[in-house]
């Protein structure tokens, strides 16, 4: 019989673990502590592979479970991050860090009653934990707002916008405000590029401006199919950007790089404008003053962090309600919920900001006529556009994330046969040079947030495109902000658990 390997012992429970001998244990602490370097050094990818390795070799030890979990949390991998902490519990159900582990992907994948009981495992056995007692405290905040606002639900065609509440004309502008204006309530070239500058020197805009942008972008969103068509004229440059994650003084880097939008310098951002970063409300009010100047020639497509769910727990809604109201963020979540799922360039280069799908026989028609009006499902089409990744080998796999799906090279290669299109451009995963092109050159990944969350080290990217529709690829390394990175909401605990060091 062949000997089982660690992937495909994962997430089972081994009624009676090897026997391992004395200098194969030894190899396995040596792949441990050569992970620990990598992870130390934030090379997290390497990590994972030396972990992996230890595991092979001696598959009894919880502490490489978990370790390999906390390294897929650093890397997002929240799915694996959950079999591998719960891996790590069915070896050692005394080992705490399996718990903290189990409750963080959990947590960010929005189970909240069952990281709440991880939490609880913890301060059951560590009840002077002050890190444990924080979270689980903030966790079941979360898990009672939760319930509340089932309690009080109404039918969905029986509830009030919060757009169709505001009072605008109530709104009262602060006589100290010196700030850009809009012009008869509309945007302008003026206000757009000023409000930039703005930005960039950490001012508030007016609440009242903020609602009418609000509203009118949501106007516009609902104007829009779920597929929105793109055409580059002969000799124009058109720039593709990936996630942005409220890094503003990244994304005016990008201008400055790139070049203000324009009519004669289109954009399209893929999505994921928000959270992580602590300036996610300058991010995305710049971005809407674009996409109403330049209606025909600024493109904004939605990412699985436009989403109720993940506002909470990374940050933004903590950021507006911080910042402006909480009535303010659910408006976000209504604008958001209109947001485009795709584009389509010249009718030969789908952008998603996820990936392919589950079934082989979704077409371009399929994705033009989903109903995207809600918070993002587990499963189905609109999922996997926002959750998806591709992977190296053929076929299609379990997303490491818990959501969406991984798809290889024949899957990309069926698709774009189907549809009669010649690549894909997406985005959602970070890559040491802000891209990443895959798939015998089918599936290009952009991420526009250079060192992401802070720590990543990574390059950002965008992508120029003219009419012969060859991408050019622009990197670019981080900008150093010299105000402050305050985080907002339930982001302060997650990132606590991330701090914590491996055994």
């Amino acid at each position: 019989m062949a000997e089982t390997t660690a992937s495909e012992r994962d997430g089972k429970n081994i009624e009676s673990p090897p026997e391992i001998d004395e200098e194969t244990a030894r190899k396995a602490e040596e792949h441990k502590s050569t992970a620990n370097g990598y992870f130390k050094n934030q090379n997290f990818e390497e990590a994972i592979e030396y972990y992996s390795k230890a595991i092979d070799l001696n598959p009894n030890i919880a502490a490489y479970f978990g370790n390999r979990s906390f390294a897929y949390l650093k890397t997002e991998c929240f799915g694996s991050a959950l079999e591998d902490a719960s891996q790590a519990l069915k070896l050692d159900r005394s080992y705490m860090k399996g718990y903290y582990r189990k409750a963080t992907a959990n947590l960010a994948l929005g189970k909240f009653k069952i990281a709440l009981k991880d939490y609880g495992m913890v301060m059951k056995y560590r009840p002077n934990d002050k890190d444990a007692k924080a979270k689980y405290t903030e966790c079941n905040k979360i898990v009672t707002q939760q319930a509340f606002a089932r309690a009080i639900r109404v039918d969905e065609k029986e509830k009030k916008n919060i757009a169709d509440s505001l009072d605008i004309e109530g709104m009262v502008i602060d006589d100290k405000y010196s700030g850009p204006k809009l012009q008869d309530g509309k945007v302008t070239k003026e206000f757009a590029e000023s409000l930039l500058e703005f930005f960039h020197k950490e001012q508030k805009l007016e609440k009242k401006y903020v609602f009418q942008i609000l509203l009118q972008i949501d106007k516009l969103f609902r104007s829009l199919p779920s597929l929105c068509d793109i055409t580059i004229p002969e000799g124009t440059k058109f720039t593709v950007c990936g996630d942005v994650h409220g890094q503003f003084y990244d994304l005016y880097n990008i201008f400055q790089i790139n070049g203000l939008p324009s009519k004669e310098n289109p954009y399209l951002f893929n999505g994921d404008f928000v959270d992580r970063g602590s300036f996610s409300v300058e991010v995305i009010l710049t971005l809407f003053s674009f996409r109403l100047l330049y209606p025909e020639h600024f493109f904004l497509s939605r990412g699985n962090h436009e989403s109720e769910t993940m506002n909470q727990m990374y940050g933004f809604f903590g950021e507006v309600k911080s910042k402006y109201t909480a009535q303010m963020g659910e408006l976000f979540t209504e604008v958001y919920n209109w947001l485009p799922l795709a584009h389509l360039i010249n009718n030969k280069i789908l952008v998603m900001h996820g990936g392919l799908f589950s079934n082989d026989n979704v077409t371009l028609e399929d994705i033009r006529k989903v109903d995207r009006n809600r918070q993002p499902p587990d499963s189905g089409i609109m999922c996997e556009l926002l959750w998806s990744d591709p992977q190296p080998q053929p076929g299609r796999s379990p997303s490491k994330r818990g959501v969406g799906i991984q798809f290889g090279p024949d899957i990309t290669k069926n698709f774009l046969q189907k549809n009669n299109l010649d690549y894909i451009i997406r985005s959602h995963e970070v890559k040491s040079e802000g891209y990443e092109v895959l798939h015998d050159g089918k599936c290009i990944t952009v991420f526009s947030a250079p060192n992401y969350c802070d720590t990543m080290g990574n390059k950002g990217a965008i992508i120029n495109l003219t009419s012969d529709l060859k991408p050019k690829f622009v990197t670019y390394e981080a900008v150093v902000s010299f105000y402050s990175k305050i985080k907002y909401g339930s982001e302060n605990f997650l990132r606590a658990e991330y701090s914590r060091e491996n055994s």
